[in-house]
């Protein structure tokens, strides 16, 4: 999906705010849907160029935290962008079941797209995400899981939006695959400097990508900053309520 964010939402008068520090600046968010608030007094900042990793037990509102940040969920606080940015956004929930019956072949999904991009481009960006240019005349509902998440990945990234949010972009992808997404999302980061949500549950990934760690737990703490510097045996334990042992990268 595409996305263009306004600049400028609910800035509070008096608040002095350095544009040239933060690309985003989140203070004070809280999300209550019903009568049950997900999110609760959460405040951290993002920089251009940086991948923050959202990791959290199910339950703890990373999804519900992407969205708010894409202004399609009712909040209180302030969420501030920079400036208007182009933004890609790969939800969770799409899957290659929902899409089994849609006659659409992989070019048909990607003519879709605003941009409209030619079939040479298309063709580029699969073969990123390790598709081969025959794919394009598949049908989308043909394509294995692992297939179908490449796509989207794909599909995501061949409009150059300047913040990605990817929600677990390799479910049903197979290890090697993964490994092949997750290497080239970080090569867009260094690259393009493009600054990249990335919502998953593996820890390996968290402290081989990311600059910056935001751990939402199920009792609404929560913790930010480098991976190196607070994730512990024990604050794990006190996000996922239980003990998570892991090999601390050097």
């Amino acid at each position: 999906m595409d996305f263009s964010l306004k600049s400028g939402k609910k800035i509070e008068k008096g608040y002095n705010w350095d544009m040239n520090e933060a690309l985003l600046e989140v203070k004070n968010l809280s999300v209550v849907l019903g009568k049950e608030k997900i999110i609760d007094n959460l405040s951290f900042q993002a920089t251009e160029g940086e991948t923050i990793t959202i990791l959290g037990p199910n339950g703890a509102g990373k999804t519900i935290l992407v969205k708010t940040l894409l202004g399609l969920l009712p909040y209180e606080g302030e969420i501030i962008w920079q400036k208007k940015l182009k933004l890609g956004y790969l939800p969770q929930e799409l899957n290659r079941m929902k899409s089994k019956n849609i006659p659409l072949t992989v070019l048909d999904f990607f003519k879709l797209k605003k941009d409209k991009p030619n079939e040479e481009r298309i063709s580029k960006f699969l073969e990123k995400v390790g598709l081969k240019k025959d794919s394009l005349s598949k049908n989308i509902g043909n394509l294995s899981g692992g297939q179908f998440q490449r796509m989207l990945v794909s599909w995501t990234l061949i409009s150059n939006p300047k913040i990605i949010f990817f929600d677990e972009p390799i479910l049903g992808v197979d290890i090697g695959g993964g490994e092949t997404i997750h290497s080239l999302i970080s090569d867009l980061q260094k690259e393009k400097d493009t600054t990249i949500f990335l919502v998953t549950h593996d820890l390996n990934i968290v402290f081989k990508h990311s600059n910056n760690v935001l751990c939402l737990g199920n009792q609404r703490k929560h913790y930010f900053g480098p991976p190196k510097k607070i994730l512990s045996p024990d604050m794990l334990e006190k996000v996922f309520g239980m003990e998570i042992k892991f090999h601390k990268h050097d």
